[in-house]
């Protein structure tokens, strides 16, 4: 809890127009959203935001214009996801996010060869770390292996811990399983930021040594998350019960309705006023009737 970078994140949707453009405009609308809703900081082009499917030089646009949420909020912290297959891109697009003053990356490992070693996959991180991480900057793992196919075990983040004691300052879980959340306390304490992935598992990950949240439904229910956050942090149990089972009920609408960017730009659209936002292909849009139906049941959740 004493990182810099503990707290409340949302993974930030992409705005899109409906004819395939990037909607530069609502980038920093949308983040003023989430910090006046109580998040600390936001990711930018990771899952939630379909970072795998923008070019280099579309990331570079997308990352600059979120920069302007700072103009009203100075200390809103910004992480990147830059991690892509290729050694070399990913290097240049971790380089670029520091360059442009974000405060982390979260890089997702090189995800096409599956079953690939610890060496291997130290040596890859090892790389990037040292040719792109300045002194001050902050690294963070993604370990997401029901989407990546790439899991980050426990022995291959301390490896990274040792080698880099610094630079590498975290991981941000999105497994799901409280198991894991419960290993990565155990084995690291406060040596490693974790941050979850998982809005079921905020209040379990927090009990177990993690220092924070980076979540899809912080899109639309970062007010809930930092309830639990708060809670947490002022050992109010009982109202931190009360947060996260809202949370849960909230989350279980959104595992309905698969994948999750097509719904969160739906329903953020109904239930905030933002602009009816496109999702980038292979991913499509919900139907007009899904998407009312699904913006009533976030609604009536909790």
């Amino acid at each position: 809890m004493n990182h810099p970078l503990s707290g409340v994140y949302g993974a930030s949707l992409t705005p899109m127009t409906p004819n395939g453009q990037l909607a530069l405009g609502d980038v920093a609308r949308l983040l003023d959203f989430l910090a006046g809703r109580g998040c600390h900081g936001a990711l930018l082009l990771g899952t939630t935001g379909e970072g795998t499917s923008f070019a280099p030089d579309e990331r570079r646009v997308i990352f600059t214009a979120a920069l302007g949420v700072r103009e009203k909020h100075p200390n809103f912290h910004l992480l990147a996801g830059t991690g892509t297959p290729s050694l070399e891109e990913t290097i240049q697009l971790t380089r670029l996010a520091f360059d442009l003053g974000f405060n982390g990356v979260v890089v997702l490992p090189p995800y096409y060869y599956r079953k690939v070693s610890d060496d291997g996959l130290f040596a890859w991180y090892d790389q990037v770390i040292r040719r792109a991480v300045p002194s001050e900057g902050h690294f963070f793992g993604y370990h997401f292996p029901g989407v990546s196919g790439v899991g980050l075990s426990l022995d291959l983040l301390s490896r990274l811990k040792e080698a880099h004691p610094k630079a590498f300052a975290g991981i941000k879980d999105s497994s799901g399983d409280p198991e894991h959340a419960t290993q990565l306390g155990e084995r690291f304490g406060s040596d490693l930021l974790v941050l979850t992935g998982s809005d079921r598992l905020f209040s379990h990950a927090l009990q177990h040594g993690a220092g924070g949240c980076i979540t899809a439904l912080a899109n639309l229910c970062s007010p809930e998350l930092r309830q639990v956050w708060q809670a947490f942090l002022a050992g109010d149990m009982p109202a931190q019960e009360r947060a996260q089972a809202i949370l849960t009920a909230k989350r279980q609408v959104l595992d309905r309705y698969p994948p999750a960017p097509p719904l969160l730009k739906a329903a953020i659209s109904r239930l905030h006023d933002f602009p009816q936002w496109a999702v980038r292909p292979p991913l499509m849009p919900l139907s007009p009737e899904l998407a009312e139906q699904a913006a009533l049941e976030f609604s009536q959740a909790g």
